[in-house]
């Protein structure tokens, strides 16, 4: 459990370090000058000429026209100051990648890059031998310390962030308007009231994709945040237990809330973000009003809409207090993405190439594509979204910013936990369930 401890505490470094200006920048990552070494002999950054070969890169840009774009650019650019190496860039939708992922580490197959969540997912590609270290080729002199955090182990480095990514409720401001709902809420009684108002005019109140099991438990992750103290969460994360009342607390919040049917029909057989049917579908075509998502919702939602385009009136809220919660009203949740070397890949080419996402137009140009802030600070001037900048003005005043609990806890507790509240919403289990199936996960090991 000491590699779980090591990464209790992560993003809150990096976002609170992130500025944003509002100046516009480019939509293509331009062609870099090749990256210094740094001092100590390592040869790093895109030195051209220097590797040769095929890297093969498994990115989750599966929607809409700007991120896969994006990406085509990166292979264009990168050719370009490293003729000798050819990207093989192969989108995977993101309720898959974690799976394929496995595997393919599992079966000696793994790609060379790969997206990386960090938290107990990454401690535990570690202990397996499948993730490379790369600490002495890091050299990304605008991302603070404060963004390794997640994807740092023991000291040692093992991907280069690419994005932080803060949640809370993502909504339609014309169909609150058009509900009566003046100010978004801020208590779970002013929630459950919306949710009573939104029912009036025909639209379903939240959206959501429990198909694919996480978006679901996301809800038990907020719950959890708002019932239990930051001291009961670190301790959760060392020890990989549930135990603690403040998760059965959670539960049951959640399941009382389910009770009154806030979800959009069908919600159990809908996906997150595949199509206008899903649950960011829904929001984008104004058939639901909000979502809780992370800030990749903006770019999902905004692919999912008929133009393509971000919806214009989008707003967002962080998530609301419990009435009698132990934990901090402000604090919140969040995603770190990064990119990493499996052990198999090619060395220096893999690190060279990290360090040329960790560079500043290659990260403005990526939360440009997709409504993402940048984990980057020389490039937060990308981020010119309002709702972006809400989103971060709140992660900027948190107490404090956890991971996703399924990524701090691990894959295997993580899929069980999130199982487990499926179940519960499917009335097929209970609270107490899903502590169960989370401790039990974690008693195998």
């Amino acid at each position: 459990m000491n590699a779980r401890k090591s990464l209790a505490i992560t993003a809150v470094a990096a976002v609170a370090a992130l500025g944003l200006a509002a100046c516009s920048s480019n939509n293509t990552p331009a062609a870099t000058t090749p990256a210094a070494a740094p001092t100590g002999g390592a040869t790093t950054g895109a030195a051209a000429g220097t590797d040769s070969g095929t890297l093969t890169i498994w990115e989750n840009n599966t929607t809409g026209t700007k991120g896969p774009a994006f990406w085509q650019t990166v292979k264009t650019n990168y050719a370009k100051i490293q003729p000798g190496v050819t990207l093989n860039i192969v989108p995977v939708q993101n309720e898959d990648l974690d799976g394929k992922l496995q595997t393919a580490m599992n079966g000696g197959t793994p790609p060379d890059v790969f997206l990386q969540r960090g938290g107990g997912k990454l401690a535990d590609m570690v202990s397996a031998g499948y993730v490379a270290d790369i600490t002495s080729a890091v050299n990304a002199p605008d991302i603070p310390a404060g963004a390794f955090a997640a994807d740092t182990l023991g000291g040692k480095k093992y991907a280069m962030p690419l994005t932080i990514l803060p949640g809370g409720f993502f909504y339609a401001k014309d169909l609150f308007t058009q509900a009566g709902i003046a100010t978004p809420p801020t208590t779970l009684d002013e929630l459950n009231q919306a949710v009573t108002k939104l029912k009036g005019i025909g639209v379903a109140p939240i959206a959501l994709g429990a198909q694919d099991a996480w978006p679901a438990a996301h809800w038990f992750y907020w719950l959890s945040l708002r019932e239990c103290t930051q001291d009961a969460l670190e301790k959760a994360a060392t020890t990989a237990n549930l135990s603690d009342p403040c998760f059965l607390k959670a539960g049951t919040d959640l399941q009382t809330f389910a009770a009154t049917k806030p979800f959009n029909d069908g919600f159990l057989t809908t996906s997150a973000q595949k199509g206008a049917g899903s649950s960011a579908g829904l929001v984008a075509n104004h058939k639901a009003a909000m979502e809780l998502m992370g800030a990749w919702d903006p770019g999902v939602i905004g692919g999912l809409t008929p133009d393509q385009k971000n919806l214009p009136d989008l707003g967002f809220f962080p998530f609301v207090s419990v009435p009698g919660g132990a934990g901090d009203p402000t604090a919140m949740m969040a995603g770190v993405d990064g990119y990493s070397c499996s052990s198999k890949a090619p060395m220096p080419a893999c690190s060279n190439f990290l360090n040329f996402l960790g560079t500043t137009e290659v990260q403005k140009a990526y939360a440009d594509a997709n409504s993402a802030p940048p984990a980057n600070t020389a490039a937060a001037s990308a981020v010119t979204d309002p709702v972006l900048q809400q989103v971060m003005g709140y992660s900027q005043k948190a107490a404090y910013v956890s991971l996703w609990l399924d990524t701090r806890l691990g894959q295997s507790i993580g899929n069980a936990l999130n199982t487990g509240v499926v179940n519960m919403l499917a009335g097929n289990g209970t609270p107490q369930g899903i502590i169960d199936a989370a401790n039990k996960a974690a008693a195998k090991g």
